[in-house]
């Protein structure tokens, strides 16, 4: 799950992660869904498991990193 704050516009930064992850675990992914939220959050979650948060960390995730995250699980 990935949820992005649609009031400051993050969708486009919330498509183009989507994508590359649904591209690089097409066959691993059940399903996968993107949540409009506020706040300023852009956080990436797996099986229910908070991975990475823009709030806690001040920055958006780099897709490697995200990557490396999903993989260590």
């Amino acid at each position: 799950q990935l949820t992005y704050c649609s009031a400051w516009g993050y969708e486009k930064k919330a498509v183009s992660l989507a994508e590359q992850i649904l591209t690089e675990y097409k066959k691993d992914i059940s399903g996968f869904v993107l949540v409009p939220s506020d706040g300023g959050r852009f956080e990436v979650e797996v099986d229910g498991q908070l991975i990475f948060s823009k709030v806690a960390e001040g920055r958006y995730p780099e897709f490697d990193e995200i990557k490396a995250k999903i993989n260590a699980q």
